[in-house]
């Protein structure tokens, strides 16, 4: 694993360097495999992000992306409806995703219509599979995968404690808040991307990093610390959260 950590000075510093990293994998990705696939994160830090993405230029110049070749999935899900206030899918194509060219079928949102979670993340699961084309027992790499982290040191929808974090032989399983169900990633699907890149803002965030980050600490209290993908791993920071991880 390659790690780096990048301290910015703030929000608006940590969103040019997220969408500067992501238009860096989608060139690589593009000319290497011939398409990009991104896993999207749900809250409010990577909005400006999203929003950023219709007018981001390609390849250094003020050229289009190609958004044919751009493919999105979404690495955790509340188990609401698409059109629910709640909705990553629905923030993501408010934010993007219906302000661009980019054909329906290249997006690829998360089942919540399903008789049940369990049912909605098997789909999910399959659906996975069959665009990879992977049915052996390696499991198939994202070219990025978002992230965010919350207080507790949650990420995706893999809460401290929780049945979610046991889950290793499967791609998406059901995580579980305040007993809301939520569909998610699990964290070795997650470990199988090429590059999963942590967004983190705000000074409430601190004391939960200081625990991601230190030699010793209990993974299942702090899911994040589960995240350690066997391609690159970077965790972009503004300054009131990573201000004690500067060096």
């Amino acid at each position: 694993m390659n790690k780096t950590v990048e301290v910015l000075p703030d929000q608006p510093a940590l969103v040019a360097r997220a969408l500067e990293l992501i238009l860096s994998k989608l060139e690589t990705a593009i000319e290497e495999r011939g398409r990009f696939t991104i896993a999207l994160s749900g809250g409010s830090t990577p909005k400006p992000l999203y929003e950023a993405m219709p007018t981001a230029g390609y390849a250094g110049a003020n050229q289009k992306l190609p958004w044919d070749k751009i493919h999105i999935f979404w690495g955790d899900e509340r188990y609401v409806p698409a059109d629910h206030p709640d909705s990553n899918e629905l923030m993501a194509r408010r934010a993007w995703l219906d302000r661009v060219d980019i054909p329906a079928a290249n997006i690829h949102p998360v089942p919540t219509l399903e008789a049940n979670p369990e049912l909605a993340a098997a789909k999910y699961e399959q659906q996975l599979k069959e665009f990879f084309n992977s049915s052996g027992v390696e499991f198939p790499s994202l070219d990025v995968v978002l992230l965010g982290m919350g207080d507790d040191a949650h990420t995706a929808s893999l809460f401290p404690h929780t049945e979610a974090l046991k889950v290793s032989d499967r791609l998406v399983t059901v995580g579980n808040k305040d007993a809301n169900p939520r569909i998610t990633f699990t964290y070795p699907f997650i470990n199988s991307a090429r590059s999963v890149i942590f967004v983190v803002a705000g000074a409430n965030k601190r004391p939960a990093l200081a625990q991601v980050f230190a030699p010793v600490a209990d993974d299942f209290t702090y899911p994040s610390r589960l995240i350690q993908p066997q391609g690159e791993l970077w965790w972009l920071l503004d300054a009131a959260a990573g201000l004690e991880l500067q060096h």
